[in-house]
């Protein structure tokens, strides 16, 4: 029977090999798109993307706002706002809690 040590040592020396096969295999295939882009007259930009390198859709951050701030729906006298999104700040949790109403708050 193996021991763990044994079985460690098969692992380690199996990633070291699928790494190097990875490797390989990874060269054969760049070397086969070129050869393919060479031969259709292909860019990188015909291949739909912006840049070479980019991250692959799935591991690619899906945005899904526009990066600009919402308008407030909720002000109050010192400047404080909050666009109604997420959690309540903490200026209008301690002013309900005080017995305002959301309302009084409206923009």
């Amino acid at each position: 029977m193996a021991t763990y040590k044994d079985l460690k040592a098969q692992a380690e020396a199996l990633m070291k090999q699928a790494e190097a096969m990875r490797l390989q295999e990874t060269a054969a295939a760049i070397a086969d798109i070129k050869a393919k882009m060479d031969l259709f007259g292909l860019t990188v930009r015909d291949l739909g993307s912006s840049s070479a390198g980019s991250k692959s859709p799935a591991k690619r951050k899906k945005r899904t706002d526009s990066g600009t701030p919402l308008p407030a729906k909720y002000k109050d006298s010192s400047g404080n706002a909050w666009s109604g999104r997420g959690i309540k700040p903490k200026w209008l949790q301690e002013a309900l809690g005080h017995g305002k109403q959301i309302e009084d708050f409206a923009v």
